[in-house]
């Protein structure tokens, strides 16, 4: 605001150089008396209301005043009240530092801010100060600071609210703890294991990761936070050492080592030495049936030669003359001849007969036949084995 001492010149008066004094309710303003005529408010405010005037003054001291006039100071209300975050967006780590911005667009003279948590307002901090914004820090956020927030400014004509701003507190998650269950005391090979992994505190959405000597078993996701699981059926080769990670993005944190010794039951130990012998006497079966597959070819192959080379008519025996004793036709008692086969060549096995006639009368019956057995049987093991190895040494060649 400017104020500004006019006088009336006259001709008389024109070559006087007058000085100038603005007053406030009897009081001075600025330096007191100069050579300007304009005195200049920078910033005016409600208690800038009041009675004004001015003086001049010439040289020798001829005083003249004005006029008061009364100036009353109007204050602008606050408008356009908000409430800022900082870091922005109202997403903050656990044990950072956060700082709520209360602005207002427009108001004027000292102005009142209010900072209130929750929806019923519990006020938590009140300044006064001639700004359009004011700062409430909180040093170190914790979880129960998670919560919205409003500000509110007030500069006389009634307080103007902002609107809600909800905190989020992202909080990391702790080191997780891996628990095995198994159905009894010892784990045993075909038991279904339960991996359980859970960390304490974490803001979710949490990932787990299920891990065996550094491999992945599997991972879950708990959208809500809490813990997971993860089953699997045991082999022998499962034992050794397991942990899990858990990771909500704001870290990964694994838990400590758990082993795992899986026993292997006696009857399992059993089952697997019979199967391996099973395994070996299947191989020896295979084998004989092998075999005797080939000595029905081989019998199948001395028939159909047999069948195809017909038997050659054996030499003429020399005669022989035998005598015998009490016999009424000496020349029928001759030996007899009977071929038995025929293995190559012209080489012929035959059996021989040897007929004899016991000492006894003529008056009681006709002669007795009989076989030699004890030459009968040699001659019949000896011709067995001779045209086997020649049959076998012929299909050799």
């Amino acid at each position: 605001m400017t104020l500004t001492c006019n006088i009336q010149h006259t001709r008389q008066k024109s070559n006087f150089q007058f000085q100038f004094c603005f007053f406030k309710d009897g009081r001075v303003l600025g330096k007191g008396w100069n050579s300007s005529p304009d005195f200049q408010i920078a910033t005016i405010w409600r208690e800038n209301s009041g009675s004004y005037w001015c003086g001049a003054k010439t040289v020798p001291f001829i005083e003249t005043w004005s006029r008061r006039i009364q100036i009353q100071v109007q204050r602008v209300p606050v408008s356009n009240v908000s409430l800022e975050t900082q870091p922005p967006g109202g997403l903050v780590m656990e044990g950072e530092k956060l700082v709520l911005v209360c602005l207002v667009a427009g108001g004027t003279g000292d102005i009142t801010f209010f900072w209130y948590k929750g929806a019923l307002g519990l006020n938590l901090e009140t300044k006064t100060q001639r700004s359009l914004m004011a700062k409430f820090e909180i040093p170190t956020v914790r979880e129960s600071d998670a919560e919205q927030y409003y500000c509110a400014a007030d500069n006389g004509y009634g307080p103007s609210l902002s609107g809600l701003v909800s905190i989020t507190v992202r909080i990391p998650v702790s080191r997780p703890v891996l628990t095995l269950r198994a159905p009894g005391a010892e784990a045993v090979v075909v038991d279904v294991v339960e991996l359980h992994c859970e960390a304490q505190r974490g803001s979710p959405p949490i990932l787990y990761k299920f891990y065996h000597e550094d491999v992945t078993l599997g991972n879950s996701l708990a959208p809500s936070g809490g813990g997971v699981s993860f089953n699997f059926s045991l082999t022998a080769e499962y034992s050794g050492n397991y942990y899990c990670e858990a990771n909500n993005g704001l870290g990964a944190q694994r838990s400590e080592l758990v082993p795992l010794n899986i026993t292997v039951p006696t009857r399992d130990r059993k089952e697997l030495l019979t199967s391996g012998v099973i395994e070996v006497l299947l191989g020896i079966l295979g084998l004989g049936t092998m075999a005797l597959l080939f000595c029905c070819w081989l019998k199948r192959k001395i028939g159909r030669r047999a069948a195809r080379d017909p038997p050659r008519s054996p030499p003429s025996p020399v005669p022989q003359q035998s005598t015998y004793l009490n016999s009424p036709d000496p020349e029928q008692q001759h030996p007899v001849y009977e071929n038995v086969n025929v293995v190559r060549g012209d080489e012929v096995y035959s059996l021989v007969y040897h007929m004899q006639q016991e000492l006894q009368p003529a008056a009681v019956g006709p002669p007795r036949t009989h076989i030699e057995d004890k030459d009968s049987s040699a001659i019949y093991s000896w011709l067995k084995k001779a045209s086997i190895t020649d049959l076998d040494y012929e299909d050799a060649m």
